[in-house]
């Protein structure tokens, strides 16, 4: 097995809804900064999805396993899998995640996530953010008024938890208000050098949810298409 990543700071499990959970924590960027990351479960039938995997301590661990048993690992953008290999390899868990990645090329996938395509659930649907450099995805979850699970494509913050001292000086400055953002760092790198993703972004409003939670950031538990449209004409208004 490979060696078991650093666990960084988190909290417990969290119920969103009925079989939808979180694992809000954190990862050092460098030595210096330490910012949010957050892991979405979803429970269907016993069998438990992690999306965008976090390493968590022990009893975190067994709290994540009291709910069923660890049978998905999902990633929805490229740039997230440090944890993947942990609990592929000791959870013996499926592999799901886009093609074409590069940052992460282990462990291998088993099932390759695409727009339409199988989930390991039911009531959700998988939306590609197309013609990224890298690939992300979106996932709506038809729980409640709908929930949309996003990687660093689009973040919220309602306030700047788990992130260090540091991180919480700098935020304001570089770009991560305390709201509803594009990712500016991933719009930056991940926009084809003379082409724009806009279309790809809107797309997205044309999905029923309400609720949101990001990679990155924190719960939006209401009003988030609004948030979200909010985000994106801000983010495409000076392009």
């Amino acid at each position: 097995m490979s060696e078991k990543p650093g666990v960084f700071p988190h909290g417990n499990v969290e119920q969103i809804s009925e079989d939808v959970f979180m694992v809000r924590g954190s990862i050092n960027m460098n030595p210096v900064v330490r910012i949010t990351r957050n892991m979405a479960i979803i429970r269907e039938g016993g069998e438990l999805t992690l999306i965008n995997p976090l390493l968590v301590n022990e009893q975190v661990e067994a709290e994540i396993l009291s709910l069923g048993s660890i049978t998905h690992v999902m990633r929805l953008g490229a740039f997230h899998g440090a944890d993947d290999n942990y609990y592929v390899e000791k959870f013996s868990a499926k592999m799901w995640a886009q093609l074409g990645g590069t940052t992460y090329e282990t462990p291998e996938i088993t099932d390759v996530l695409t727009e339409g395509g199988l989930l390991p659930f039911s009531n959700a649907q998988l939306i590609e953010l197309s013609g990224s450099v890298q690939p992300e995805c979106v996932l709506l979850v038809t729980v409640g008024n709908g929930l949309l699970l996003t990687c660093d494509a689009i973040q919220n913050y309602g306030d700047y938890s788990y992130n260090n001292f540091l991180a919480k000086l700098m935020l304001p400055f570089i770009g991560f208000p305390k709201k509803t953002i594009v990712g500016p760092i991933w719009l930056k790198y991940m926009t084809p050098k003379g082409e724009s993703l806009e279309k790809q972004f809107r797309k997205l409003l044309e999905l029923p949810f309400d609720s949101l939670l990001a990679a990155h950031g924190t719960l939006k538990k209401s009003d988030a298409h609004r948030a979200v449209s909010d985000a994106i004409e801000a983010a495409f208004s000076e392009k």
